[in-house]
């Protein structure tokens, strides 16, 4: 299976989702994404750096200077309490929406 390309809302949703747990690096979320997908979305800086930046305009992200797990100098992000309560109310929103997809194509594969 090829690697799938992320729709806007998705990656926002698999950012947030991906802090749930705690602040954590640009590398870190990234890697966090590709973990929870088991490999489908690989998330590259070009796509990362600006959604995590446009986030945190919208107040669901603060950002913060501190060291890596190697010592590097990172800025670490993690979810506001209104980023909290977005990734909730997106994850909701998602596990209806791919129900409804998952029964209509159902319906047509046993058509």
């Amino acid at each position: 299976m090829s690697r799938t390309d992320l729709m806007r809302g998705t990656l926002d949703l698999l950012i947030l989702r991906a802090l749930i747990t705690g602040p954590n690096h640009g590398l870190g979320i990234a890697r966090r994404v590709e973990q929870m997908t088991q490999g489908a979305f690989r998330v590259n800086p070009g796509s990362l750096f600006p959604a995590l930046h446009r986030l945190a305009q919208k107040g669901w992200l603060t950002a913060e200077w501190g060291r890596s797990e190697t010592n590097r100098k990172a800025k670490f992000y993690e979810l506001t309490p209104a980023g909290r309560r977005h990734a909730e109310a997106e994850t909701r929103n998602w596990r209806r929406v791919s129900l409804a997809i998952e029964l209509a194509l159902r319906d047509v594969e046993e058509a």
